[in-house]
């Protein structure tokens, strides 16, 4: 038996067989060639199919944990476009006369030697994404298939020195008990894709070589992975096994009862969606109402600006299904990080800090206005709220508000019938925090983002794995900073929530309810569990 540490990427208990995946290693030969042009269009040919095989894994993904998550696959789209990553591939089949497989390993060595030796930190986790969009292109040139790991009906864990982001979306879930890497960061965005497919996960884990068809169990609470097991080692985790299903037996039986402490205070209780077909999720969890729905995802998923039609009845279907429970959406939240074509947006070294949010909806109010009209017109059918994210400055929310004024006027003198709604802004910048008590003269609510707020504050990019030890979402900064816009809000007698990861943290749950929280969005698995939290607070 052998017990081996790891860093926890998601929670829970897998016990199973191992499959080892070993990542083909393509060797690529240097071909002399003569026709330069003709190489140049079969390179084409191969990144226009890569494209296109990431825009499916971009759909995949976008239904099956949600925009955000999927954004990744966008940043792969966006690099084979580079104009300096194509040239230079390129130029080295013409000077060089040589095949287009060793002009894009070569390029894409280069390319990744540059940005690993970025002082960015952003820049630097580019390197394993230029290395991973042109393994796909040389594969494709190589007339390859795509290996989509655990196909047949044996069900086991994956074990794998890492697991690009391509790969994890492709994994079955119903065949994957949990994954182990001996590479990558809990913040990375397969580590966050493990999260969302709610599969056990562990990372950075030293797994010796020669583990294939092992028999091991994954502690996904305690961040151990136990090769070999004892028998009584392994009585006893089958024992645990049962335990946590019979605990999320008992979780459903919470469903129905309200959601609140045991000195009475009530917590509304919401839950975070990125799509319509997220409601299921909602009514079958028991949430008291959306407190997060990501509007983006109809931009996201369309090849044009979503018309006022199409979206008044996206938000009209979700208004109706919620029946009245509060449905809080957040208006337009892309950048540069989530590429649109049709937008036009600049490539950005740091999109977190640039064009993004409120930022392009207020430089571009055709597009703002537009999603302000479909918003105010579905509030006919149900309750719903509009969030404006990544607010700075007070000045920001007066615009906005002005807009409203101009929206709800051009609807009145057309006849459209809609009604007042409750505003609210997302607490995600340390600006924000500083200047809470101006801002919530201006609003409803506040809703706490603390991702952002975190990686803002702490000034760290929460992806870096080599920044893992520096990053705590529980750092004293941020929690007093949560206090802060807390008291503010209720100075002005409005409410404050959370909707950011943060929220679903059941080591801070009791935490937040003595601050005065008054409301927490979670995702919809995490609705029971939270509840419990809060009942017995």
């Amino acid at each position: 038996m052998q017990q081996i540490n790891g860093k926890i990427a998601f929670g829970g208990i897998a016990i199973g067989k191992i499959k080892e995946v070993f990542k083909e290693n393509n060797v690529v030969r240097r071909v002399k060639i003569d026709d330069t042009q003709a190489e140049i269009s079969r390179f084409r040919a191969a990144k226009n199919q890569a494209t296109e095989e990431l825009k499916a894994l971009y759909d995949k993904a976008v239904k099956e944990v949600g925009e955000a998550n999927a954004a990744i696959f966008e940043v792969h789209q966006m690099m084979l476009e580079d104009e300096d990553y194509l040239d230079s591939i390129r130029n080295i089949i013409v000077a060089q006369s040589v095949n287009a497989e060793f002009a894009v390993a070569t390029t894409g060595d280069n390319f990744a030697r540059m940005f690993a030796d970025m002082d960015d930190d952003y820049m630097k986790e580019r390197a394993a994404d230029v290395k991973d969009i042109s393994e796909r292109v040389i594969r494709i040139l190589s007339r390859k298939e795509e290996t989509v790991h655990a196909a047949d009906e044996e069900k086991y864990i994956i074990a794998a020195d890492d697991l690009a982001p391509s790969e994890t979306i492709q994994l079955e879930r119903e065949r994957v008990l949990a994954f182990v890497t001996r590479q990558g960061s809990t913040n990375s965005h397969t580590a966050i894709l493990a999260r969302t497919m709610n599969i056990p996960a562990l990372v950075s884990a030293a797994i010796p070589k020669e583990v294939n068809g092992k028999y091991a169990i994954i502690d996904g609470f305690k961040g151990i992975l136990i090769l070999d097991p004892e028998e009584e080692i392994l009585k006893e985790y089958e024992k645990k096994q049962q335990n946590e299903k019979k605990r999320q037996e008992l979780l459903q039986q919470l469903k129905g009862k309200p959601t609140v402490t045991k000195d009475g205070k009530e917590i509304k209780l919401y839950a975070n969606i990125g799509e319509v077909k997220d409601l299921g999720a909602v009514l079958q969890n028991d949430a008291a109402g959306i407190g997060l729905f990501r509007s983006e995802f109809l931009y996201l998923q369309s090849d044009h600006f979503p018309t006022e039609e199409e979206q008044f009845q996206a938000y009209k279907t979700v208004a109706e299904v919620m029946a009245g429970k509060k449905v809080i959406i957040r208006t337009l939240d892309i950048g540069a990080d989530k590429q649109i074509d049709y937008f036009g947006l600049d490539r950005e070294d740091n999109p977190a800090l640039g064009y993004r949010a409120v930022r392009i909806c207020l430089n571009r109010p055709e597009i703002f206005k537009t999603q302000l009209r479909a918003l105010l017109r579905a509030s006919m059918f149900g309750n719903i709220s509009i969030m404006v994210p990544m607010i700075a400055s007070v000045w920001e929310v007066k615009k906005v508000k002005e807009i409203m004024e101009e929206v709800k006027a051009e609807l009145s003198a057309e006849g459209l019938p809609y009604k007042e709604v409750e505003f609210g802004v997302m607490i995600e910048t340390p600006a924000a925090v500083m200047i809470a008590d101006d801002l919530a003269k201006e609003v409803d609510f506040f809703s706490i983002g603390t991702n952002d707020l975190t990686q803002y504050t702490l000034a760290i990019d929460r992806q870096n794995a080599k920044l893992d030890r520096f990053y705590d979402s529980h750092h004293p900064a941020v929690l007093k900073m949560i206090q802060m816009v807390i008291d503010s809000a209720h100075e002005e007698g409005i409410w404050a929530g959370i909707c950011g990861e943060l929220g679903a943290d059941l080591t801070l749950t009791e935490t937040f309810v003595k601050m005065g929280i008054d409301e927490l969005s979670v995702s919809p698995a995490m609705v029971l569990p939270v509840r419990n939290k809060i009942i017995n607070a």
